[in-house]
């Protein structure tokens, strides 16, 4: 080879080899991005169908208490309250406990209502997990003139509220149905008022007959 052939060679030689460099200089697609290669076989499978969750109903409300509540209990004595033998009479009805110091003392007005008016009934509902021997003694220790039954707490009366808190009273007018709710202690002048804002006798008025004979218990 002459001098001239050699020297016209050597740029496209050098050209060669640098090809050949840069070639081994790049990786392949799968070395760039070594996530591609997964993505591509993970494509490649099918991948297991999306199940939609069931239909779940809507979580339960509790109902609210019922506009004519009723109530049938067995009380300390080993007799039955049945509220709806009551009509004609303004009933209180009572959420209390032992260990509720506003309850307790409330427990005397409430239970000099009871007596002395004969329009106004009162029966107490001891919201708590208690034996009955122990309400017994209780009970001696604080008398009341009206009946004190024990509520399962797991169980409470349907047609009330649970109670949030005590002591909780119901004021039941003569036809059965809620003329008031109170949510902490009240006093004879807090239930007659209620009674009279309701269109009963207001206090003082003199006792009414009531609309459907029902001996107090």
């Amino acid at each position: 080879m002459s001098v001239r052939n050699s020297r016209a060679a050597a740029p496209l030689l050098a050209a060669a080899i640098a090809a050949l460099l840069l070639a081994a200089c790049q990786k392949s697609p799968d070395e760039r991005h070594p996530a591609a290669q997964t993505d591509a076989t993970t494509a490649a499978e099918p991948k297991p169908a999306e199940s939609k969750p069931a239909d779940t109903p809507p979580a339960a409300t509790p109902a609210p208490a019922s506009d004519t509540p009723a109530l049938r209990i067995a009380t300390i004595d080993g007799k039955t309250y049945d509220l709806s033998e009551h009509r004609g009479r303004w009933v209180v009805v009572n959420f209390w406990a032992t260990w509720c110091a506003p309850c307790i003392k409330e427990m005397p007005e409430l239970s000099a209502l009871d007596t002395m008016r004969e329009h106004i009934e009162v029966v107490g509902l001891a919201y708590e997990e208690i034996e009955k021997p122990d309400m017994e003694v209780f009970l001696k220790q604080h008398p009341v003139s009206y009946p004190i039954a024990i509520v399962d707490v797991a169980d409470p009366p349907k047609a009330f509220d649970t109670p949030k808190g005590l002591p909780m009273t119901y004021l039941i007018g003569p036809d059965g149905k809620i003329a008031e709710k109170f949510l902490g202690p009240v006093d004879a002048k807090k239930l007659e008022d209620a009674i009279a804002k309701a269109g009963g006798p207001k206090p003082g008025d003199a006792k009414p007959e009531p609309t459907a004979p029902a001996a107090k218990s």
